[in-house]
């Protein structure tokens, strides 16, 4: 058996050398199906740990209370929208003193999503998100000094001109100088920048590399703006009870905005994971778009190889006819072929790994994600790969098969 299946094989490969081109672009054409389908899923992947590592990097135990979201309601008039009205900061100031004995709070509000800073003759594009935030924020944002401090209490609720500024903003405005003690500004206002922080990296968009933080009282005084609302970040101590924290956080809060018991509540919980699992699901539609172009590649690839098989049939006639003159019966016939197709094929999957192993690298390497073998994904498109040859080169082999031998000796 094994010396048939090694005599196969070297005629497939002596075959596939004699129609190079034609073998070489039918592979070239299964290799970008396999790329489409395995270098998609790797890269989805990858996308899926950075963003875990990003989103997670505020703790499994983080959640956080902010202003509900408009809501459609109907009544007589029929359909209208239902506001519910701002966190006030006295709300979420009398939340964090009670609360602090269950876990750290942090108090935020947003100040600008589109803010400009500078530094002498150096500025950075007019898109830099300004937070207000306390003393307390870096610990229940996934937030690490990578240089100089945080605030102080004193600093966050005196106002002082103070900012802590995110990576990008460190790396575009100080080239050689040393950020720390440096004056900036920060819209209108003047700062002194006494913290930088890490790269948290930018996954779809998401991160805080272009973030800059001021405290949060200076924000109140220089930034306000009518229905002001505050955020409330809350870090648990212990994730094991992260529910029974959450549900307790509900209640207190529920009795300082004086939620009556029949009322729903008029504020919104966010765990830490919540944006991570909606990216989720919708990068699942991404996966099944990418496999359903990735198999009509395929598809394509098996009509040409079986075009390819039939026209190899039709040129090898004679050949065909020589071998069964000389005792090959049906079953050696069609195995030989059938093996010509599914090496094609198996050359092709192997090239469009390497292909899809380059884009995996690619993207871990830009999104700085660690980047793991997909073994799965491998053994799935090669195992297609195997399928496709099989279905493609059944039927030019049972045709080459039942070529009489009388009249494939006399094809000229």
């Amino acid at each position: 058996m094994n010396s048939r299946f090694s005599e196969n094989l070297l005629i497939a490969i002596s075959s596939i050398k004699a129609q190079s081109l034609r073998a070489f672009l039918t592979m070239l054409i299964i290799a970008l199906g396999i790329t489409a389908l395995v270098g998609t899923l790797t890269a989805i992947d990858v996308l899926k740990g950075s963003l875990s590592n990003n989103f997670t990097s505020m703790g499994a135990n983080t959640f956080t209370i902010r202003n509900k979201e408009f809501r459609i309601r109907i009544g007589k008039g029929g359909k209208k929208p239902q506001k519910f009205r701002a966190i006030t900061f006295n709300e979420a100031m009398n939340f964090s003193e009670q609360f602090n004995s269950t876990g750290t709070v942090s108090v935020s509000t947003m100040a600008s999503m589109a803010s400009t800073l500078k530094f002498k003759s150096q500025k950075t594009n007019p898109n830099i998100q300004v937070y207000g935030v306390d003393q307390n924020y870096l610990a229940t944002s996934g937030f690490e000094i990578e240089k100089g401090r945080n605030f102080s209490r004193l600093e966050a609720s005196s106002g002082a001109h103070v900012v802590l500024l995110g990576h990008d903003i460190t790396t575009t405005l100080f080239k050689k100088e040393n950020p720390i003690g440096q004056q900036i500004s920060v819209g209108a206002g003047k700062y002194i920048v006494i913290g930088t922080l890490k790269t948290k990296g930018s996954s779809m968009g998401f991160g805080g590399d272009k973030t800059t933080l001021l405290p949060i009282e200076n924000v109140r005084q220089y930034f306000a703006k009518p229905n002001m609302t505050f955020t409330i970040s809350v870090l648990s101590k212990d994730a094991r009870i992260m529910n029974n924290t959450v549900s307790e956080a509900i209640g207190l809060f529920r009795i300082i905005r004086k939620v009556k018991i029949e009322e729903t509540d008029n504020f919104d919980i966010i765990k830490s994971d919540s944006f991570a699992k909606a990216l989720f699901e919708n990068l699942k539609y991404v996966t099944i778009g990418a496999t359903i172009i990735a198999f009509i590649t395929l598809l394509g690839a098996a009509i040409g190889l079986m075009n390819i098989m039939l026209v190899s049939v039709t040129e090898r006639t004679r050949e065909i006819g020589i071998r069964k003159a000389l005792g090959a019966t049906k079953s050696s016939i069609r195995n030989q072929f059938l093996t010509e197709a599914i090496v094609i094929c198996q050359l092709g999957g192997l090239l469009g790994v390497l292909f899809a192993l380059a884009i995996g690298f690619a993207i871990s390497f830009f999104m700085q994600s660690a980047f793991v073998m997909p073994w799965g994904w491998i053994g799935l498109g090669l195992t297609i790969c195997f399928l496709v040859g099989l279905i493609a080169g059944i039927y030019p082999a049972i045709k080459a098969s039942r070529l009489d031998p009388i009249e494939a000796l006399r094809y000229e």
